[in-house]
């Protein structure tokens, strides 16, 4: 049974997640551990071009080895009858502006449809209520605040947002990204055709066409889900405790020919590698069910401790400090073989964060 947003099956999960490696409340994970110094000069502000010429950091977690390629030979560790999983996820021309019936300017950053004309949004600044207005006068009402520093927006009707953003809407980038982006379409995948997150499934980016093409050619199934990404899961963790803090949950779909390549890989001793750590979740929260096709809502938090089930290989960005992603790569690799790659990159001057380089763990 999948879940609906709101549902929390989190915290009695991650209660057997840290029995299982001795951290019981007193003990829990200080997000204090997953730190590490980011200089701000090396925040990628710009993709390379093509894309798969970024830098590839690749940990090896058996040998404990760190190692650095280009990205296209990604396709060396990839062999017959291995699965390649990606998000075909499209982002949003979410991030619109309407002012106040005073004249005041407010940013809005549209997250995801609540269901008919309701949408969750982002709001810059914080409004008391009332009515919003686009640029030809369309109204938006704000309703009530979620708790989680986003609202909920209505729209005068169900196709009223998706007008708005066709007409007056951005792509939205990352707040750390200053830079403008002449070429909107370099924050989109090669594969992406599913409108409906509000940012980028960022380890996707570093495909071409023609290097998707080369690993289909070796034999290797590319498959592909949706995970429509919210910009919850970028937010460092901001309370003491890393099982304290709260993701958002995000909506997603397992088609079944995924399903079906997973499975079979599975049960012939091939590897599943995940592109991306909403690849991760998306298949690690559908395992915790039943593995099935089908669509929901994830709020799964990986943490050190974490038993995999689905995933064999994890490819990925380089991620901030604190940030859950990291934490989810610390319990796929560990976090002392993060940290030390993580000084390597810093060391090396990796490009870091959503159009940086690549990192692969085998």
């Amino acid at each position: 049974m999948f879940l609906e947003p709101g549902e929390n099956t989190k915290e009695p999960f991650l209660r057997v997640v840290l029995e299982e490696v001795g951290e019981l409340s007193e003990n829990k994970l200080r997000t204090e551990l997953f730190d590490y110094h980011l200089p701000w000069e090396l925040i990628a502000q710009q993709p390379v071009t093509p894309r798969d010429i970024s830098r590839l950091l690749v940990m090896d977690r058996s040998s404990g080895d760190v190692s650095e390629t280009v990205f296209s030979a990604v396709l060396n560790w990839l062999e017959p009858g291995d699965v390649l999983v990606i998000n075909d996820t499209r982002v949003m021309k979410a991030r619109l502006f309407a002012h106040k019936p005073t004249g005041g300017k407010v940013e809005i950053l549209l997250l995801h449809r609540l269901g008919d004309s309701r949408w969750e949004a982002l709001l810059k600044p914080y409004p008391k209520g009332g009515v919003l207005f686009f640029g030809d006068g369309m109204p938006v009402q704000v309703m009530e605040n979620t708790g989680r520093n986003t609202f909920v927006l209505q729209f005068p009707t169900s196709e009223a947002a998706v007008a708005a953003m066709e007409k007056w809407g951005k792509t939205p980038l990352p707040p750390y990204i200053k830079a403008p982006l002449a070429d909107q379409d370099r924050y989109q995948t090669v594969l992406a055709r599913t409108d409906g997150s509000s940012a980028a499934p960022t380890a996707a980016l570093h495909f071409t066409a023609a290097l998707l093409q080369m690993i289909r050619h070796k034999g290797v199934k590319v498959v592909n889900f949706t995970l429509h990404m919210g910009v919850g899961s970028f937010r460092p963790i901001k309370t003491e405790y890393v099982v304290d803090h709260d993701l958002p949950p995000e909506y997603y779909h397992l088609p079944e020919e995924t399903v079906a390549a997973v499975t079979l890989a599975k049960r012939q001793g091939k590897r599943v590698v995940a592109c991306g750590t909403d690849a991760v979740r998306t298949l690690e929260s559908a395992a915790l069910q039943t593995f099935r096709p089908g669509s929901g809502w994830t709020e799964l938090f990986i943490q050190p401790g974490y038993r995999f089930q689905v995933v064999d290989r994890l490819i990925t960005n380089l991620h901030l400090p604190c940030s859950s992603h990291l934490v989810l790569v610390s319990a796929f690799a560990s976090r002392e073989l993060v940290l030390q790659a993580y000084a390597y990159a810093v060391r090396e001057k990796f490009r870091f964060l959503s159009f940086g380089d690549a990192t692969l763990i085998i």
